[in-house]
């Protein structure tokens, strides 16, 4: 598979590759952008040859390693305009373990990568993704410095999921404020794919709201929390995009949006915690807007669990009332992405985009200037 050609490359300062066959480690970190500070994204471990189980062994673990590579550099760019976004001191990058968590994530496996992000000297920072716990993070500790989102330590900031889903809420009420002229949710019906960590506290904040939920999960244990602290219909995974709902809200992982699910959407809203929802991101991003349905771009309403950890990375103090206030800016900034699309009649995703290069170019213009 090409990488500088392929569209996903987009600038990338690094790609890593990492291996270590006594640990059964196979891994992949993305360096995207450093301009506006150290690299800071998650580490996905994801069974990526799950999906190409009818292929022989050779084609499926060729396929999966173009997936993973695919996938980790969408999300190294994500984050780059995601904290570019969020008006934060952080670059953008993001780290793949491929293989299935269930059957290989050993302390060994994950010390080694831990010792591959260490030799890379602070330009990236991990933290719990996909596949990953804040347990795992502690275990990577063991051998490097850069990981963020930990459970103990002087500058510690815990699990991020509960800021993230506190974002997503905030970021669902602006869009509602501006599709539907609303101020409040009573009475509206949310569809949440995906109720994990994120998807469930989503649920809670959108419960006490007085909304009515519709969820759906592939793990029934997740499905049964969620019906343990309330009321929710469920429906099966691959109807949940096409229920009636006013806001569709994917909460697992990407690709949901594409050319055949967009056409079957009924909701006037989408916003949600998944990163990359947009299979296309400029088609699907286009649809959308031609079918008058509002996309909260993915990497600014999901900001809250980066913006919680950012004084993690500087080694700064924050208290928890400024951490909410930084969380509760996320709903202005997509209003102005939403605005911004209104007046220029352009896509939000398109918008966003332009933002968020934009801020990086200004301050890579900055930073050259100051070195002359």
């Amino acid at each position: 598979m090409p990488v500088f050609s392929t569209r996903a490359f987009n600038k990338h300062e690094q790609v890593v590759f990492c291996s270590d066959p006594l640990t059964g480690l196979r891994a992949i970190i993305a360096v995207h952008s450093t301009v506006l500070g150290p690299a800071v994204g998650g580490c996905r471990f994801w069974d990526y040859a799950a999906a190409h189980r009818n292929a022989s062994l050779d084609v499926a673990d060729v396929r999966a390693e173009e997936d993973a590579i695919f996938d980790v550099l969408r999300l190294s760019r994500g984050m780059s305009y995601k904290n570019a976004m969020a008006g934060l001191r952080l670059g953008g990058g993001k780290s793949v373990i491929i293989g299935d968590p269930k059957t290989i994530k050993t302390p060994e496996l994950l010390q080694s990568f831990g010792r591959y992000i260490q030799r890379l000297g602070g330009s990236y920072y991990t933290a719990e993704d996909v596949g990953t716990k804040p347990q795992d993070m502690e275990t990577i500790h063991g051998t490097t410095d850069y990981v963020v989102g930990l459970e103990s330590g002087e500058f510690a900031t815990g699990d991020p999921s509960p800021h993230t889903a506190k974002g997503v809420f905030t970021g669902i009420k602006a869009a509602v404020r501006h599709k539907l002229g609303r101020t409040d949710l009573n009475g509206l019906t949310v569809a949440i794919q995906g109720v994990g960590n994120v998807g469930r506290d989503v649920a809670n904040h959108l419960r006490a709201a007085g909304a009515k939920i519709i969820i759906t999960d592939i793990v029934q244990e997740n499905i049964e929390r969620v019906l343990a602290s309330g009321e929710a219909e469920v429906v099966a995974g691959d109807k949940i995009h096409a229920v009636d709902a006013d806001v569709f809200a994917p909460c697992a992982l990407g690709g949901v949006l594409n050319a055949k699910t967009i056409p079957q959407i009924k909701a006037k809203i989408i916003a949600g915690a998944a990163n990359n929802v947009l299979d296309d991101e400029v088609a699907d991003d286009r649809e959308l807007t031609k079918r008058g349905i509002l996309y909260a771009p993915d990497y600014i309403i999901n900001a809250g669990g980066i913006i919680s950890v950012e004084s993690e990375v500087h080694k700064e103090h924050l208290d928890d009332a400024a951490r909410a206030r930084k969380v509760a800016h996320i709903a202005e900034t997509l209003t102005e992405v939403f605005e911004a699309s209104d007046k220029q009649k352009q896509p939000t995703g398109k918008i966003a985009n332009e933002l968020a290069e934009k801020r990086i170019d200004d301050k890579r213009r900055a930073l050259r200037s100051a070195a002359e």
